[in-house]
């Protein structure tokens, strides 16, 4: 071995350099999709006369013009987190889970049975306990389109979708039935939502009088444990495996209608562990319309992360904003509330078009890569060969 080759083997391996430009590519869309869609809506509002500057100033200063509109961010931002993970866990396994809704209201009827049967658990032991049982109750919802997936290759749009509406319909029995606030029927009223939960079950509020609860670090902490879990374990890699290659991972030996069951299992269990966080740290109780559609709306988080768990972080918090803005505008600027969710709409709609060229850019730009790399290999080795007759 000559002195040189010695040092080229003892010099340390320079680190994966950053591809700038596939970065850009990925994120161009994107940003492309967020102004055609905000686009799309200033036309709206100016037809219904109304200064688009204006309204769209009014979801800022919502959001940033002061502490409250800011932590209801990260508030709104938290359950479409969760659901987020559980989407991101799928479509890694190439299923999808359309049934965030009916999964979080799973995990809130768990958490509101299981706190009220043991109310007087301390809440060290009550809290995680609720956590584990919405979980689970989530995962069980989910487990039923996973294992149709499975053993009968039953679509799992159709079950997912299917099974949202038997949860609401669930949901609706008991809280006119066995949940239903007892106090609600003495005075007469009998309001669809149940009894008040026991304070131990609360999660600490972060920001005195806002609504900002530990929650939030929860949810930021699940989305480190999933990408860990889907990046550095090896039922992550054959889930991972199962979503890129379903063919070639049978024929290596993997399992894989197991791994596609676990993959909705899984996501059903954050989808339901977002109805746990959203009763015990928000309501405090069982209310209908619980979900407020963050069943949906954490699809398009998670698409928005470039489905990674620490990307559906910001993209999260981006969607959580754009909620509690709409809410601001609709007040500001008086525009009806079907505006607010044309607008949520155009943004979903550009945002799934995007991912499309995304990929489409992304994979030219991998072509031009392959190509310039053949045409610089022979040049490599012609020179190699100098250098050695020399």
């Amino acid at each position: 071995m000559t002195p040189d080759t010695a040092a080229s083997t003892s010099r340390p391996r320079r680190g994966r350099e950053i591809d700038w430009k596939l970065v850009l590519i990925r994120a161009a869309p994107l940003l492309l999709a967020m102004g055609a869609a905000l686009l799309i809506g200033a036309v709206l509002l100016l037809l219904l006369g109304v200064n688009p500057i204006e309204a769209y100033a009014s979801i800022i200063t919502g959001v940033f013009g002061s502490t409250s509109g800011f932590t209801q961010s990260i508030v709104k931002a938290t359950p479409l987190l969760l659901v987020g993970l559980g989407i991101c866990i799928a479509f890694r396994a190439s299923v999808i889970n359309i049934g965030g809704e009916g999964q979080i209201i799973l995990g809130a009827l768990m958490a509101t049975w299981f706190s009220l049967q043991f109310r007087t658990w301390p809440g060290v032991l009550l809290i995680p306990a609720t956590l584990i049982m919405g979980f689970l109750a989530g995962a069980a919802w989910g487990f039923v389109p996973g294992i149709l997936k499975a053993r009968l290759g039953v679509n799992e749009i159709l079950t997912t979708v299917m099974l949202n509406v038997i949860a609401l319909q669930l949901m609706n029995l008991l809280l006119r039935g066995p949940l239903m606030d007892p106090e609600g029927v003495t005075s007469g009223t009998f309001l669809a939502q149940s009894e008040r939960l026991p304070e131990a079950v609360w999660l600490t509020r972060l920001v005195p009088q806002t609504l900002l609860h530990t929650g939030a670090i929860l949810a930021v902490i699940l989305a480190f444990v999933v990408y860990i879990f889907l990046w550095r374990t090896s039922i992550g890699y054959r889930i991972r495996a199962v979503g890129l290659n379903p063919d070639a991972s049978r024929y290596a030996g993997i399992p894989v209608g197991f791994y596609q069951a676990l993959a909705l299992t899984l996501a059903g269990g954050f989808a339901g562990l977002a109805g746990v966080v959203e009763v015990i740290g928000v309501q405090h109780r069982l209310l209908e319309g619980i979900t407020s559609g963050y069943g949906f709306t954490g699809i398009v988080a998670a698409l928005f992360g470039g489905l990674h768990p620490l990307g559906t972080i910001p993209a999260s918090w981006l969607f959580g904003a754009l909620l509690v803005g709409a809410d601001k505008m609709q007040r500001a600027v008086q525009v009806p509330s079907a505006l607010i969710d044309t607008l949520l709409g155009l943004v979903v709609m550009f945002m799934v078009g995007s991912q499309m060229l995304s990929r489409k850019w992304a994979r030219r730009h991998q072509i031009s890569l392959e190509a310039a790399r053949a045409e610089a290999a022979p040049a490599t080795a012609g020179q190699s060969s100098a250098e050695v007759q020399s």
